[in-house]
């Protein structure tokens, strides 16, 4: 354990380097119109993964199928953590119960409650005291709502968020609201933490800020997170692996290195010139301060 939590940020139960979670021929289909073809993939425990792609490649709907918004007409998704868990046809508030928390595109707060309140909204779904004893505030119920607002105290800790703890969402700029959904989502103690544009929107401050959180969580908890991003910069500079898709097929995969000499994600994304990306980050580099 890093920073004094608790407990263990990460929830997972396998070692790193184990595959996590196994996408089988995924087809996901709105009407006519086609969102994913056949999507294999395997994500392992501790790592980053980056999925890239135009818009409308069907970035946003992969992970809505993982996470339980979506269900697919075909395929499998496999989680793995104590046993192995088809969630393919599971409902959100279940998945997430087994340890996969994510963040949205456009944030999903509640904006008339502080930070901490959105925070502790996270971690109440592993809290398992009754109305009846909750209401009372007594005995086990106190003891498991004290024990969770530590945890998320060490959340706000983790993010820097100190200073804005008792501040309205609303309130607050909008990377400051993206940092606090990152909190919530983290105070549902995942082991598979989903990540979608989290710095969509920022300027190159805010980024470098975002970036060094996720590897903290990433390097010092080992918590697998799979990111979805446009920035190229920090997708080459923070991923382990990056896989690429493309009007819902997935067309690369593989290291940053690798992603980006290949010809068919230069034709489909990246565009001719390769060398220059404007943000950098070294990650084998980071000391987590």
């Amino acid at each position: 354990m890093q920073r004094g939590f608790i407990s263990g940020l990460n929830s997972s139960h396998i070692k790193p380097g184990e595959t996590q979670l196994r996408i089988e021929s995924l087809q996901l289909n709105f009407g006519g119109v086609t969102a994913l073809i056949d999507v294999d993939l395997e994500v392992r425990q501790s790592e980053i993964l980056a999925i890239i792609g135009p818009n409308g490649a069907g970035k946003t709907s992969l992970l809505n199928c993982i996470s339980g918004l979506y269900h697919p007409q075909r395929g499998r998704i496999v989680y793995v953590n104590d046993r192995e868990h088809e969630v393919t046809r599971m409902r959100p508030h279940q998945i997430a119960r087994l340890g996969i928390a994510r963040s949205f595109q456009n944030i999903e707060l509640f904006r008339h409650m502080t930070v901490l309140d959105n925070l502790l909204a996270g971690a109440h779904i592993h809290m398992n005291s009754s109305l009846l004893s909750s209401l009372i505030y007594w005995g086990p119920a106190q003891r498991e709502h004290i024990q969770h607002r530590r945890y998320v105290e060490d959340i706000i800790d983790l993010l820097e968020i100190e200073a804005i703890r008792h501040n309205t969402v609303g309130s607050l700029s909008y990377g400051l609201q993206k940092r606090a959904e990152i909190g919530r989502a983290l105070a549902m103690r995942p082991s598979l933490l989903l990540l979608d544009e989290p710095m969509a929107g920022m300027n190159a401050e805010e980024k470098e800020d975002i970036a060094r959180f996720i590897l903290d969580v990433n390097e010092e908890h080992g918590v697998t997170i799979v990111l979805i991003e446009h920035d190229m910069g920090v997708v080459m500079d923070v991923s382990d692996r990056i896989a690429v898709l493309n009007f819902g097929q997935k067309i690369a995969e593989g290291t940053p290195d690798e992603v980006r000499a290949n010809r068919h994600v230069i034709e489909a994304y990246l565009g001719e010139d390769t060398s220059v990306f404007p943000f950098k980050f070294n990650k084998s580099n980071n000391n987590g301060s």
